[in-house]
């Protein structure tokens, strides 16, 4: 079964300019969590499958936190918290940088791991 949350917005520092370093600009983040069963399905229970409420604020936490500057580092950053989570077998993390360039809707990057 796969969870996914979209369009998570985390305003942190990310960037290289100095600009960057000192005004928070927003990130907009997709997960995509492959849990190994259904039983959340049948029992409807949230200690069944990932509480996406804490996750999602872990990420955000986390983020906040790192002050990355790029995006690649920020999706680690994310990856990593969704990793940490003992219900998901593997997880996608995609993250988008809008206004980055002028001219240039957005930029995005997406990273992927599954356990062993």
């Amino acid at each position: 079964m796969t969870l996914t949350l979209n369009g998570l917005q985390v305003v942190c520092i990310i960037g290289e300019r100095p600009e960057e370093r000192t005004t928070p600009q927003t990130l907009t983040l997709d997960l995509a969590l492959e849990l190994p069963d259904e039983t959340a399905a049948v029992t409807d229970e949230l200690t069944d499958t990932v509480d996406y409420a804490a996750l999602a604020a872990a990420v955000t936490a986390a983020l906040v936190r790192a002050q990355c500057r790029m995006i690649e580092r920020a999706a680690a950053v994310a990856l990593d918290v969704c990793r940490a989570e003992p219900r998901v077998a593997a997880a996608r993390v995609t993250v988008t940088k809008a206004g980055a360039v002028p001219g240039l809707a957005s930029a995005s990057v997406t990273l992927a791991s599954s356990r062993p």
